[in-house]
């Protein structure tokens, strides 16, 4: 196929899966703002965007209190947007200026203050730092009061030292928790701080001193151990940015190499590499060889060999040759740096069973502090229990009602995933994708590109008709190859080194080819298709046609005014792990289909060879869109494409997928899921992502409530204490952390 774009503008889909603020408002990731990155930065910083305020919460470092704030402010009347970033514990908002008052006011009556930044400064990831000495203090104080409790006789002596060494202990460990706790409670809500703040009190109250002493203690330790591994899942993906050295070393107007801070280099400057070292900025080879170790950017495994002319990216390592690259693109916006903005803008948008989680236990803390107030109130007529015996499982019970647990289970586990596959060169443009490939059950392919190197050779330029001479012939049609960025193009254009001519009235019909007036004359390269519409075909030139398609060659003919002047053939090869790929598809369940644009001999040879049985070629863009819809209508269809001249077909399927995406602006925007690397085994590994990451949910939401619901039972039946529900739903927290974080070992790739 001959897909000419001769204004070489690009394809960009626009795709309704946006994720929904509190508002319920439909939104797209916002796009990268211009300078969010400079080299020294561990991430892209959030910054306000046009017409929003940026806040940094310092008291806000997990998805529960991320919730607890996106529900608070579900019902302000103004508020058009809400983004969240963790990593950084900010919140960017767009509202009007009333409902920008009173957001902040329910922040603060909440124990939540915002902090607002300078407009157009990044806000920097915050690292949680644990008062480590004041909870072990406030641990040792409860487990004397704890002891003299347990080994000494009671007395009221002994009773003073455990109350004053509870009141030692729990202001020590829950300050924050009391100011968080008792804000929530006046604004009538149910949080965690709320219920450990009833719970704790109401043990003191009724005599239980030292037990509300170890129970505050134990809880800071446990959320302190949380705050700590959520942190971890949510910085692995930044720790990428620190591959990129934060100087470079630039050639000056005087000829000398001197170090500069890569925020100060610009585009077309030249950078020099020394071996070993890691080249701090996209670019392309000025002059040296060199093997690069591009792992960072595109997950492959072995390094690449670069000369002049080949682009090289900022982070990867540069291994035994110096080389000079002229670069392409400020630091701000670097391949790897694109790459981080996209899996933090994916990690801050929320799949659909995070939000089912959150729904849920939106309704389960309410459920669990009504059984626990009917438990007692009447427990004691029913059951015949003492009325501090009674209040006792019911602040048991309390305990149990915090969700953390299951708040957390989920984006800590898509984080992880969203991580794992950036590290193996597969940006997923949100949860939603990584939650919904598993489903997918037919992938469409591109042929040229994709399946194949997209990097085509001349293997015929033979005359038809010989009234024009062979050698303008070539030159007409390199000036016409020439105005196009698809590969058959580029390949006539780069074997036909003739001088290039003039092109004017250019015109470009997707699928068919290009048409110009060179000196006067209309010419046109065109695939088969168009000279078959043009009424250009004739037996013998069929038969020349044939014989090239045949042997998997892609035919494009030079025709003008008076018909048919040349055929040209270009053959292009599988890539190497194709059909390795197309197999572990199908093992995985997976029906390949190809959808190409090029003639059905040439399509059927290389779908033959890499053993899809499925193909319907000679497609035009819209007709690839229909036959995506036709399959979508039979399962779950993805697309896998160049992101560009597949844009349609990309929009239209379940899940599009960009190949071979590094280095370009377009890919990345055009797709779900981009694979940075040329290698079609990335889409094996990014099902088995996907289905790994849909277990781990499943197994962390059954721990949560498993957990939860074996505790309850026990309460009810008297036998749980208080300091052990705090161990089963920290430990739990914990536990499920600790399970999502098993995705970044790659046991799926």
């Amino acid at each position: 196929m001959l897909q000419l774009n001769a204004s070489c503008s690009p394809m960009v889909h626009d795709r309704d899966h946006g994720h929904h603020d509190c508002c319920g408002t439909d939104h797209r990731a916002a796009q990268p703002a211009d300078g969010c990155i400079s080299s020294a930065s561990a991430t892209c910083p959030p910054r306000a965007g046009a017409g929003e305020v940026l806040w940094r919460i310092n008291a806000m470092d997990c998805a529960a209190e991320e919730n607890e704030i996106r529900q608070a402010l579900a019902g302000v009347t103004g508020i058009a947007d809400l983004r969240f970033q963790l990593a950084s514990r900010t919140l960017a908002i767009r509202a009007k200026p009333a409902a920008l008052s009173t957001a902040e006011t329910i922040l603060r009556r909440l124990g939540y203050p915002p902090q607002v930044l300078e407009s157009g400064s990044p806000a920097a990831p915050v690292t949680g730092s644990v008062p480590w000495t004041r909870l072990i203090a406030a641990l040792m104080l409860a487990a004397a009061a704890e002891g003299i409790h347990a080994l000494l006789p009671q007395s009221w002596l002994h009773e003073a030292l455990e109350i004053a060494l509870a009141l030692g202990a729990i202001p020590l460990a829950g300050l924050p928790v009391y100011t968080k706790g008792l804000a929530a409670l006046r604004l009538g809500r149910l949080n965690i701080n709320a219920l450990m703040t009833v719970a704790v009190t109401g043990a003191f109250l009724i005599g239980h001193w030292p037990e509300a002493a170890m129970v505050m203690a134990l809880y800071a330790i446990a959320e302190a151990l949380e705050a700590q591994a959520a942190d971890r899942a949510r910085a692995a993906i930044s720790r990428l940015m620190e591959l990129a050295p934060e100087q470079a070393r630039i050639k000056q107007d005087s000829g000398e190499w001197a170090l500069v801070g890569v925020a100060a280099v610009v585009i077309n400057q030249l950078v020099r590499v020394e071996p070993g070292e890691r080249i701090p900025l996209d670019g392309v080879v000025a002059t040296g060889n060199s093997a690069v170790n591009q792992a960072p950017v595109t997950g492959e495994s072995l390094p690449v060999e670069k000369g002049a002319g080949d682009q090289v990216f900022a982070g990867t390592v540069n291994t035994h040759g110096s080389l000079v690259i002229t670069v392409t693109a400020p630091a701000s916006k670097s391949t790897l740096a694109r790459i981080i903005h996209a899996v933090e803008e994916a990690q801050a948008s929320r799949a659909p069973i995070q939000r089912f989680v959150d729904r849920f236990a939106a309704r389960y803390t309410p459920a669990v502090f009504v059984l626990a107030l009917a438990l007692a109130l009447l427990s004691p007529p029913l059951l015949g229990l003492t009325p501090i015996d009674a209040v006792y499982r019911a602040l048991v019970l309390l305990v149990i009602a915090c969700p953390c647990a299951l708040v957390i289970a989920t984006p800590v586990t898509l984080v992880s995933g969203l991580t794992a596959a950036a590290r193996r060169g597969i940006v997923i443009k949100g949860g939603l994708y990584l939650e919904q490939a598993r489903q997918l059950r037919t992938l469409a392919f591109d042929k040229t590109g994709t399946l194949t190197t997209g990097r085509p050779t001349l293997e015929a330029f033979q005359v038809i008709d010989g009234r024009v001479p062979i050698t303008l012939q070539q030159q007409w049609a390199a000036s016409l190859a020439s105005r196009s960025d698809h590969p058959i193009s580029r390949a006539i254009a780069a074997a036909l080194n003739d001088e290039r001519l003039a092109v004017e009235a250019l015109k470009a019909l997707g699928g068919r080819g290009v048409s110009g007036e060179i000196d006067g004359q209309t010419l046109r390269l065109a695939n088969h298709r168009w000279v078959h519409e043009l009424g250009l075909c004739t037996p013998d030139l069929e038969q020349a046609m044939s014989a090239h398609e045949q042997r998997g060659r892609s035919v494009s003919l030079l025709t003008d005014a008076h018909g048919v002047l040349a055929l040209i053939a270009v053959a292009d090869q599988p890539r190497a792990t194709a059909a390795a790929a197309i197999t572990g598809l199908r093992q995985l369940g997976l029906t390949p289909v190809m959808l190409s644009g090029d003639n059905a001999r040439t399509a059927g040879v290389i779908a033959d060879r890499l053993g899809i049985e499925q193909v319907r070629s000679e497609l035009l863009p819209e007709q690839k869109l229909a036959a995506i819809a036709q399959l979508q209508a039979q399962a779950p269809t993805g697309m896998v494409g160049d992101g560009i001249n597949d844009a349609p077909a990309l929009a239209g399927a379940a899940i599009g997928v960009a190949m071979g995406a590094a280095g370009s602006d377009t890919a990345m925007e055009a797709a779900d899921v981009v694979v940075m690397d040329d290698d079609p085994q990335r889409l094996v590994e990014l099902i088995r992502l996907s289905r790994c990451t849909w277990a781990v949910l499943w197994q962390n939401i059954a721990l949560a409530l498993g957990i939860k619901g074996a505790f309850l039972v026990l309460t009810l039946l008297g036998t749980a204490t208080m300091w052990q529900a705090v161990f089963a739903d920290m430990g739990t927290s914990l536990l499920v952390i600790a399970n999502g974080l098993r995705l970044r070992r790659q046991q799926w790739a």
